[in-house]
Formats: structure tokens, C-alpha cells, sequence
């Protein structure tokens, strides 16, 4: 029994914990999304150029 009584007794002060959570506003999660996905695409886009960049230089000095 001590085993039910420690997992309820843990959902109990999860639930309590999540209360206090400070939640971003609907306004600020589509900010930060917009900002992760932009930075995503750069980053993507910054590898593919250095990736098209190497591939060149390697294939004209192997062949």
C-alpha cells in the first residue's frame, strides 16, 4: 500500500507544482516558434551553402 499511497501522493504535488508554473502567453509561444523556426531554416540554409561550397571545391581539385 505505501507504494499507491507515494504515487498519488507524487500526482498530488505534480498537479500543486504545475499550478505555480508561470505559463508564457499565447502571444509570447507564437513569438518564440516563429523565432526557433526562422532561426532553423537559417541555420539549414547556412549548412546547405557550406555544403554545396565543399562539394565543389572537392570535386575540382579531385578531378
Amino acid at each position: 500500500m505505501a507504494n499507491n499511497s507515494s504515487i498519488s501522493n507524487f500526482i498530488q504535488e505534480s498537479r500543486q507544482e504545475l499550478k505555480r508554473v508561470n505559463w508564457p502567453t499565447k502571444k509570447e509561444t507564437v513569438k518564440y516558434t516563429v523565432f526557433v523556426v526562422l532561426f532553423s531554416i537559417g541555420i539549414a540554409a547556412f549548412l546547405g551553402i557550406l555544403d554545396f561550397i565543399f562539394v565543389n571545391v572537392l570535386e575540382n581539385v579531385v578531378i
